[in-house]
Formats: C-alpha cells, sequence, structure tokens
C-alpha cells in the first residue's frame, strides 16, 4: 500500500537526538538545539523573532494570546482549515467569523473580508492552505485601514512565499507546524513567528508560563519570577534536534518535493485537459513549497468513488477538511458572515495524492496509473 505521508528523514536526525542526550545532556526545552533551530529560521524567514512549540496548534495559541483579545472580540478567518485555527480564538473568548474561500486557492477570499467587519472585529486570520499564500497587500490593507491584526495561519507555509516575503512575516504573527504531516518535521511541535520586535520580550514571557526566565538567561535580571499569565510552550531539545537536521537542509527537501509537484501537475494535465480533474492555482506571486498535491472531481459522489477505487489499487488518498461553520462546535462558538458558495462545494470535491519527501519515480508513476485507470483510460 503507497501510504499517504511518510515523515521526513534526512540524514542527521538520530545523531543531533544523541547529541542532546549524551553530549550536552539537555532534553528540557530552549537548550543548544532549540537555540540554533531559533536562528535558522530567523535567517531564512527574516521574523524579528522565532519561538518554536509544542505544536502548530500553541503557536496559534501563542498568537491569540499576543492579540490581546477580550470575550466577545470577534476574529474572521476561513472555516475551511483544520479546527486548531479557530480553537486558538474560542479559548480566549473570541468569536470566529467565518467567510467563503477562493475555488482557485482553497485560501480566504479576501474580498469577503471588509464586509464582515463589526465594531467587536479585532482579529484577521488568514491560512496559506497547501502553501500557497494569501492575497495579503489586500488584507494587510483592509487590517490597517480597520486597525486589526493579523495572524497567519502558514501551518502548511513553511519556506513559501508571498511576493518574495516568507510566509508568516507579513502579518503582526505567523504560525508554523512541524507536525509529522509536514515538510519540515518535529513529530509535534511549531512555531511562532513574532514580527514587532515590540512584542518578543511579551511572547517570551507567555511562552515560559508568564514568567520572565528568559530575561535571567541572558543575565538582564538576577532571579525570574511569574510577571504575566503564559503557559509552557516549549517544546523538548530531541525534538528540536530532530527539526535542526531538517532546516539544515531544506531547500533540499524543498527541491525534492516540488519535483514530485511538477510530476503530478504534468502528467495529469491531460485529465485536467479533458475537464476530468482540477487543480489547485498558485498564483504569480506566490512560490509555494509543494506541500500537497490536491485534485478536485466533480464532486463528493465521484470524489468518493475515486478514493475507494484507488484503495483497491493501493494507493491511500486523503480528503481534508470538513468546513468548521458545518460542525457542532462551529454552529456553537462561531457564524458563517456572507453565503457559502464555494467553501463546502469546494472541500467536497478535493482530495490529496501521496506527497512525501524522497517518493521515488515508480511509486508515484503507480499513483499516477492508478489515476488514470479511474477514468478508464491509460497514459
Amino acid at each position: 500500500m503507497i501510504p499517504f505521508n511518510i515523515p521526513p528523514h534526512t540524514g542527521k536526525e538520530l545523531d543531533y537526538m544523541a547529541e542532546a542526550v549524551l553530549v550536552n545532556h539537555k532534553l528540557c526545552g530552549d537548550g543548544p538545539f532549540t537555540k540554533r533551530c531559533h536562528s535558522l529560521l530567523e535567517e531564512q524567514t527574516g521574523a524579528a523573532k522565532v519561538l518554536l512549540t509544542t505544536s502548530g496548534s500553541h503557536a496559534l495559541e501563542l498568537a491569540a494570546l499576543l492579540c490581546d483579545l477580550k470575550p466577545g472580540d470577534e476574529v474572521i478567518l476561513p472555516s475551511y482549515t483544520f479546527v486548531s485555527t479557530a480553537n486558538a480564538f474560542v479559548l480566549v473568548g473570541a468569536v470566529p467569523v467565518f467567510v467563503d474561500i477562493r475555488p482557485d486557492t482553497m485560501n480566504i477570499d479576501e474580498t469577503k473580508i471588509e464586509a464582515a467587519i463589526t465594531d467587536r472585529t479585532k482579529v484577521i486570520c488568514v491560512v496559506h492552505y497547501a502553501g500557497i499564500g494569501c492575497e495579503m497587500d489586500t488584507i494587510m490593507d483592509i487590517a490597517r485601514r480597520h486597525g486589526l491584526k493579523v495572524v497567519e495561519d502558514a501551518a502548511q507555509g513553511v519556506n513559501a512565499f508571498y511576493k518574495g516575503k516568507a510566509l508568516g512575516t507579513i502579518g503582526d504573527f505567523g504560525c508554523y507546524s512541524f507536525h509529522e504531516t509536514k515538510n519540515y518535521s518535529m513529530g509535534e511541535g511549531g512555531a511562532v513567528l513574532v514580527n514587532d520586535p515590540a512584542l518578543i520580550e511579551k511572547a517570551e514571557i507567555i511562552r515560559e508560563k508568564g514568567t520572565n526566565r528568559s530575561r535571567f538567561l541572558r543575565g538582564q535580571v538576577d532571579k525570574y519570577t511569574w510577571v504575566e499569565y503564559g503557559s509552557s510552550y516549549l517544546p523538548s531539545e530531541l525534538n528540536a534536534a530532530h527539526l535542526l537536521a531538517q532546516l539544515e537542509v531544506a531547500d533540499v527537501v524543498n527541491d525534492d518535493r516540488l519535483r514530485t509537484w511538477h510530476t503530478y501537475r504534468e502528467q495529469l494535465q491531460p485529465l485536467a485537459d479533458q475537464g476530468l480533474l482540477d487543480f489547485l492555482q498558485p498564483p504569480a506571486e506566490c512560490t509555494h513549497n509543494a506541500h500537497m498535491f490536491a485534485v478536485k472531481l466533480k464532486d463528493l459522489e465521484e470524489r468518493t468513488a475515486f478514493t475507494q477505487f484507488l484503495k483497491e489499487q493501493g494507493v491511500t488518498v486523503s480528503f481534508h477538511y470538513v468546513p468548521l461553520h458545518t460542525a457542532p462546535a462551529g454552529q456553537r462558538f462561531g457564524r458563517f458572515h456572507g453565503e457559502d458558495v464555494y467553501t463546502t462545494k469546494e472541500s467536497n470535491r478535493l482530495t490529496r495524492l501521496p506527497m512525501f519527501y524522497h517518493m521515488d519515480e515508480e511509486t508515484q508513476s503507480r499513483v499516477i496509473d492508478a489515476i488514470y485507470a479511474f477514468f478508464g483510460q491509460k497514459r
């Protein structure tokens, strides 16, 4: 059976983890490997500060806390996203206000945002689906004119760019995921990108259980104490060591995934030309990272048949998000503004093909042949 995903392994992960255990004798958070990850990510992205977290979900929660939201405040976001995007804001008492998506990218429709703004709106949270950037110039203009903060859920957007800017560095805060399904993995983990230098110290305090321990470790105070609300968002050094091995060869991983992505696109284009499949369409200003290769079938019925057929051929494919506004919690905690033209319809059509680092040509060829066979064709 061809799996949907295999966590990336680039070669030095186990050596670095052994070094953390046997040489550094440091397993808890913010050790040498964590610091090296921070520095490398700051260098690669240009963010003012990057802080590793225990998950992408916790990166979003930390960003929500940094937005200083109060119960009843509203956050505009797409319904087509993972539950963590909305959960982060619900946990601080905010109300998710969902708006429709664009069918070409599955990203938030920037033309629907302004109409959803009320006097309770405090944040716009965008989701860069499949590592394809949202229309950030328009979104940042809306945010500036209305005095709103912008959080970028760039869980899928590491090493992807919008007009040359790293995703996660355009808004006030960016959030990465390093889950095992992502391009770069530490098993469970993430990072928050703080783009306003004035908020770096507050981010460090919240991340360190509400203490000023980071200042103590830098020798800025002679002892540390509880100074603010916070929680424990620090991942283990073992996770950071695993991640560093991949960040050091980030472009190698990226190039390999792009090769697989382009092969899918070229080989499946004849089916798209016949109107049998649709693809996501990355805009020219976006440099994506081949996080996934998604195809869209005619409708939910055909997608279900497609998924079952490929399973019988030994190929694992996966649909993606069930729109949050249709879920019990989404209906309880939030609301949908405007008309759901594309969110549900397009989510019912989309499925994702196997995609992972070092996917060999023979394996990919089997996937492509199975897709042609579903439509009664051969390449």
